[in-house]
């Protein structure tokens, strides 16, 4: 008779900011995070590369099941532009594939974030995570295939010069959505300047709820870590993830309803439903406690992910 496959670790629920470090990719610091706490399940709010600092959100436990949310939260980027070089990766991991003498006036840098602001259509790092054909682009490029990708949907929200300290270099914030790369804003808006370009350092300053304020180092949890594993109490609860969504509060009897899956008809919660879109998520609650997330659907209230 097969037993029950018994996980390891603590059944730890919670939110951890990291201000990540660079040359550390983001699966490595999820395993750290993991070993630090003994906890039983642990993931990511959103990839950063190698060369990126800033804010990397681990979900332990239940928060695992808030994670999309979190990577559909709005993010604030610095990043800095070295004008004059493209990089096969579009970062200074990658090997020179060009360069330019053309150095870009800061009126001229400016007029190119305005053809990059908004819903644009953008194309892929090749040495991105996006698979063709069932291989990981960034493994064909390694391998010598770099794919062609095709340009896809993104939304970027604020594109803004914030520094020249050379005419080599150039530094811009950027406020975007989901699935926006850092890496082919810099290579395009060199190229909309009329020369190549990369990104020289990168640096995550928000995701979705969570700013620079909510993170700690790796190095400060390692070493609280060291003798023990890292206390609970570090941790930001499941429900932080979901602060942006609008509330809607319940009654008791409607929350026993929903938890055990019950749609509820909204002509009963008349007045107490916020005002959003049709098809509009919602954060329900019963009093300070969130119940999960749910959808207003034809007239129904329908559980979409349960805490």
């Amino acid at each position: 008779m097969a037993r029950n496959r018994v996980r390891k670790g603590r059944p730890l629920d919670g939110w951890l900011v990291i201000d990540k470090p660079t040359d550390l990719t983001s699966t490595a610091v999820v395993a750290i995070v993991k070993r630090a706490f003994n906890a039983q399940k642990v993931g990511h709010g959103g990839t950063l590369d190698p060369l990126a600092t800033g804010l990397l959100p681990i979900a332990l436990g239940a928060a695992t099941k808030t994670v999309p949310y979190i990577m559909d939260g709005t993010k604030r980027y610095h990043f800095t532009l070295r004008l004059g070089e493209a990089r096969d990766s579009d970062d200074a991991d990658g090997e020179v594939t060009a360069t330019s003498d053309v150095r870009p006036t800061d009126d001229e840098l400016r007029e190119a974030t305005k053809g990059l602001t908004g819903d644009i259509m953008q194309v892929p790092p090749v040495f991105s995570a996006l698979k063709v054909a069932g291989e990981r682009a960034y493994d064909m490029a390694r391998d010598g295939r770099p794919p062609e990708l095709p340009p896809r949907p993104a939304r970027v929200d604020r594109f803004e010069l914030v520094d020249r300290p050379d005419a080599d270099h150039a530094v811009f914030e950027v406020e975007s959505g989901k699935g926006v790369y850092m890496r082919s804003l810099a290579r395009d808006v060199a190229l909309a300047c009329g020369t190549v370009g990369h990104i020289a350092a990168l640096r995550r300053l928000r995701v979705g709820p969570f700013t620079e304020a909510d993170a700690i180092s790796l190095d400060k949890l390692v070493a609280s870590a060291e003798e023990a594993p890292a206390s609970p109490e570090l941790l930001r609860p499941v429900a932080t993830a979901l602060a942006d969504i609008p509330a809607l509060a319940l009654t008791s009897d409607e929350a026993a309803l929903l938890l055990h899956g019950q749609a509820l008809g909204l002509l009963n919660l008349l007045g107490r439903i916020p005002e959003t879109g049709p098809d509009a998520v919602v954060r329900a609650m019963d009093g300070e406690r969130v119940l999960g997330l749910c959808r207003l659907e034809e007239g129904w209230l329908q559980p979409v992910r349960l805490l």
